[in-house]
């Protein structure tokens, strides 16, 4: 990875919005494609609701948009799931 060309993207969305999508634009401009697909069974994609894992294993648990784990661990109303981010 270039962390240079990350850190030029993020600066840029800093100072003048560019995006809306948190870091990963700035992360698929610097791959540009030299990416591998992985089976969807290895991501477990947690989008702010509660809800629970889907069956067979999990590697990659992916936290989008505003509910956050260690927020809602913060504030005592976690998820079921949220305890997997808890040390």
């Amino acid at each position: 990875m270039n962390k240079s060309s990350v850190n030029k993207w993020m600066e840029l969305q800093r100072k003048k919005r560019i995006y809306e999508l948190g870091s990963l634009p700035p992360f698929l401009l610097v791959f540009a494609g030299n990416i591998e697909p992985i089976d969807h069974r290895w991501n477990q994609h947690v989008k702010g609701s509660c809800r629970p894992l889907h069956s067979g294993a999990v590697s990659l648990l992916h936290w989008s948009g505003k509910g956050k784990p260690w927020v809602r661990l913060d504030e005592g109303r976690a998820c079921p799931l949220d305890y997997l981010w808890q040390p």
